[in-house]
């Protein structure tokens, strides 16, 4: 699909008019897509794949305009499925500050999560909480984080995350219509993951629900599973995991890849931080991944359908359990907090390519005066290692990145050609992009 032209204001020539956000005064309401001309003849899933990756979202930047129609959206996807607002004061918002290091200029500073509510049949369990979380801010027109650098066109994120908000939506649906699940379940879609887990670390420090949350399921990336397979992080957050996951992604006809630790860079990690069991269903990364291009039609229908099957059985396994599941600590290293305060580690400026390669990060490039274009690493170069760690894929080269801190020197090995190089590199900080 050919890249987007930036719009000017969310205004009613662009958009196509209804559905109208609860604003604190008139003069901050807002006029919003029509839910139903944009996804006539779709269902859940791909109705909301198709709404929340619009154009007319502008990319959904934490704080924007066009972050707040689709928050709209979601809320009156909760109440057509009759569940209740588990927001502050009697709605589904729950509005936090969104400035930090790396999106220091949120429009209006603040973002809200998306909170609903499926009351447990249990008199006993109902207070406990089974969370499903999926983040649905994304890019805009490029903040820091995009793929594409210097081209400012919309970045719809399609994949990510419209697709683990629509998996997550589905979920709730199904799960409504059927028996009630002796625990209750929340259902949260999370405001500035992109900007560092804001939404999600907010929530967990200022819960609107009472009670214990035993498990929290977390859907970020899962709109391209072709043939697979669908990777899930943090099986060993809990003794149980294994035996609820395997037979439902068996029932769905997907073959998983499982990996055990509990932290990494979404959601999930703000949960396994406050010792709830976590898993991460992703379908891997693409060429389109953090760029304009990943857009509604590239989602693999079936796929997503599969993904969230799997989603609802693992969602009503947990939510039945007695007891609840067993949380089992250290799953994984941490993250450690950078200098900048935003908990993704030190940047390095590396512009990974998605082909696949037998083991690394192969790059399509640098970023001009990157840590990486200083120290002489070049667009063909696969990463194989950073510091003591190895790196056999991108969460790999993710988790060893989050594990130094800017400002320290480092020795970054790549494969170029046939040789092997072992190039020293100073990492930068984000915040300084």
């Amino acid at each position: 699909m050919p890249h987007h032209i930036v719009p000017g204001p969310l205004t009613a020539a662009v958009l196509l008019g209804a559905l109208m956000m609860a604003a604190s005064s008139p003069a901050d309401a807002q006029t919003c897509p029509a839910p139903a001309s944009l996804s006539a003849g779709l269902s859940l899933p791909m109705s909301a794949v198709r709404v929340l990756a619009d154009d007319a979202l502008a990319g959904r930047m934490a704080g924007s305009d066009g972050e707040r129609c689709a928050g709209d959206y979601v809320a009156a996807e909760f109440t057509r499925l009759g569940l209740r607002p588990g927001g502050e004061n009697g709605t589904f918002f729950q509005s936090l500050s969104l400035q930090s290091a790396i999106n220091p200029h949120a429009p209006g500073g603040t973002g809200r999560n998306v909170i609903a509510v499926l009351e447990g049949a249990d008199p006993e369990l109902r207070r406990e909480w089974v969370v499903v979380g999926a983040h649905y801010d994304h890019l805009g027109t490029g903040m820091p984080g995009s793929l594409a650098p210097g081209e400012q066109a919309i970045h719809n994120g399609a994949d990510d995350n419209a697709s683990g908000v629509a998996a997550m939506l589905w979920t709730a649906q199904q799960l409504a219509s059927g028996p009630r699940p002796a625990r209750s379940v929340a259902f949260m879609a999370f405001t500035g993951e992109e900007s560092g887990l804001l939404g999600s670390a907010y929530y967990v420090s200022n819960p609107t629900n009472a009670g214990a949350m035993v498990a929290m399921i977390n859907l970020d990336m899962v709109g391209r599973l072709g043939n697979g397979p669908l990777i899930v992080y943090g099986v060993d957050t809990a003794a149980e995991w294994n035996a609820l996951l395997r037979p439902a992604a068996e029932r769905a006809g997907v073959a998983i890849a499982t990996r055990g630790e509990g932290y990494g860079p979404s959601d999930h990690t703000s949960f396994y931080l406050k010792d709830v069991p976590v898993l991460h269903f992703f379908t891997n990364t693409h060429g389109d991944y953090h760029k304009p291009s990943d857009d509604w039609e590239r989602i693999d229908t079936s796929g997503l359908a599969k993904v969230a099957a799997v989603v609802h059985d693992v969602t009503r396994a947990a939510a039945n359990r007695r007891p609840a599941l067993t949380l089992q600590r250290g799953a994984g290293e941490p993250p450690r907090q950078n200098s900048s305060g935003a908990g993704y580690g030190a940047y390095l400026g590396s512009v990974p390519d998605f082909a696949p390669v037998e083991r690394g990060v192969k790059l399509s490039g640098v970023t001009a005066g990157s840590p990486a274009d200083k120290a002489g690493i070049r667009a063909g170069d696969i990463v194989l290692g950073i510091g003591a760690s190895d790196v056999a894929d991108l969460q790999g080269m993710t988790d060893a990145l989050r594990g130094h801190k800017p400002g320290q020197d480092v020795d970054v090995r790549v494969l170029r050609g046939s040789e092997t190089l072992t190039l020293r590199v100073t990492l930068g900080s984000r915040a300084a992009r």
